[in-house]
């Protein structure tokens, strides 16, 4: 009994020593995101292992609060809700460099993925807006960047209002790292 005591104290503070945070279920707050919605909090899972420069890019700005009050642009029924440009037009995007594609074939656009918007003439132009996806859609697959998933809260995201742009569009409340909220 005292070696079990002893290996979960040992296992707490090398946590706490090397800086990591970790969920109990053992998903990475690092890479989780807390996108709000009106109707509430949408969970999404960063897959930095298959896109590691746009999931540290959407961090960057979510930190920045550069999503905050950004308006839901172009929303397909039955296809996915797009989202990240501050002029809500479609054609806008931050004051960072867009990205070079990191394309994968370890991961298809399924229901709740997360992938990077870009030009449709040059696959190198994501830079902050991001789409989530209402079904799957495998013919992006190979040709868009998939940044994350929903693991929670998609039910959120189905009621967000339809439209390209929509009459009304929904707004993000707030986007955050989860490893930075208290």
């Amino acid at each position: 009994m005292l070696k079990r005591v002893f290996w979960f104290v040992a296992t707490v503070a090398a946590f706490c020593v090397f800086g990591m945070t970790v969920r109990a279920d053992g998903a990475e707050l690092e890479n989780t995101l807390y996108l709000d919605l009106k109707g509430g909090r949408v969970v999404i899972e960063l897959r930095d292992d298959l896109a590691p420069k746009h999931a540290a890019r959407i961090k960057k700005l979510a930190r920045a609060g550069f999503y905050d009050g950004l308006t839901f642009h172009r929303v397909i029924d039955g296809f996915m809700a797009q989202t990240g440009d501050p002029t809500g037009t479609g054609f806008g995007a931050s004051d960072e460099p867009d990205l070079p594609a990191e394309f994968t074939n370890k991961a298809g656009f399924e229901r709740g993925t997360l992938g990077m918007a870009r030009s449709p003439h040059d696959v190198d132009t994501a830079n902050s807006q991001f789409f989530i996806c209402f079904a799957p859609a495998s013919w992006l697959n190979g040709q868009y960047t998939i940044v994350g998933k929903v693991v929670n809260g998609m039910e959120f995201v189905d009621r967000i209002a339809r439209g390209e742009p929509p009459a009304n569009p929904d707004k993000i409340v707030k986007m955050q790292v989860a490893a930075d909220v208290k």
